[in-house]
């Protein structure tokens, strides 16, 4: 599945939107077990720790689809974030207002069985079981918080600078590698949630190079297929670096 930013359009403009649980059915239901199951059999010696901690933290299980009235408080609890109701894709500036404000746009409606595999643009499973799970730790909870900040800010510098800030969210939050001291894994929702991605990312087809701010931006992402390249992390504490090192040239 591949996937692109999701963000509602400025608060103050959008109506009040809430996931209705009782519309979901027994075969969304299904589909989310299905998901979550493959997945979860993938992911360990795949996924980065911080990640698979994340899902026992927030409590996500195969057993039924996360409902938001459960989620929030917990994600509340814990960093300070929540999951704001959005109906579809809208424009970046939007969606780097909402991480400012500590508030991740999610979809409520899931893809269909016969969708198991590829969608035109992110569904829940993406935007929760993807992006959720690494909202739980406080570190890159913060970074994304503050990439949010710093775009909103300095959005208007001059024409292209948003696209800067894009990139770097794209090829950490969406389809980031970290090395850790057992070996590379994943910390990117858009790879998270994909069963090929998972696979690919980290097979011998794609070009992996050690994450740097200037390869990143110089980098265009792919939206409608898998990456090409793909940039790896020493560590996470990297993140906060990049950004602290992005600004300062934004400044100068």
């Amino acid at each position: 599945m591949m996937t692109s930013l999701t963000a509602p359009a400025a608060s103050a403009a959008l109506p009040l939107l809430t996931q209705d649980y009782s519309r979901y059915t027994a075969a969304d239901q299904h589909v989310w077990q299905l998901l979550f199951d493959r997945q979860m059999a993938l992911l360990p010696g795949r996924a980065a720790d911080a990640f698979l901690e994340g899902v026992k933290q927030i409590g996500f299980t195969r057993e039924t689809i996360p409902d938001f009235r459960e989620v929030n408080p917990r994600l509340r609890e814990l960093t300070g974030w929540e999951l704001v109701v959005v109906p579809g894709l809208v424009d970046d500036a939007e969606f780097f207002g909402l991480l400012a404000e500590r508030k991740f746009p999610a979809t409520t409606w899931l893809r269909k069985l016969e969708q198991l595999d590829y969608l035109e643009e992110p569904d829940m499973f993406h935007d929760v079981f993807g992006h959720v799970p690494l909202l739980t730790n406080p570190r890159f909870a913060q970074f994304l918080q503050q990439l949010g900040e710093a775009a909103q800010h300095h959005a208007h510098r001059w024409p292209g600078t948003l696209e800067l800030f894009t990139r770097l969210y794209w090829f950490t939050a969406e389809f980031g590698l970290v090395q850790q001291p057992d070996g590379l894994r994943i910390y990117g929702a858009g790879l998270l949630s994909s069963h090929g991605e998972v696979k690919f990312s980290l097979g011998e087809q794609p070009t992996r190079l050690p994450f740097t701010l200037d390869g990143v931006l110089n980098t265009a992402f792919e939206k409608d297929k898998f990456q090409e390249l793909y940039f790896v992390l020493s560590n996470l504490p990297q993140l906060p670096q990049a950004l602290e090192q992005l600004l300062a040239r934004l400044v100068e």
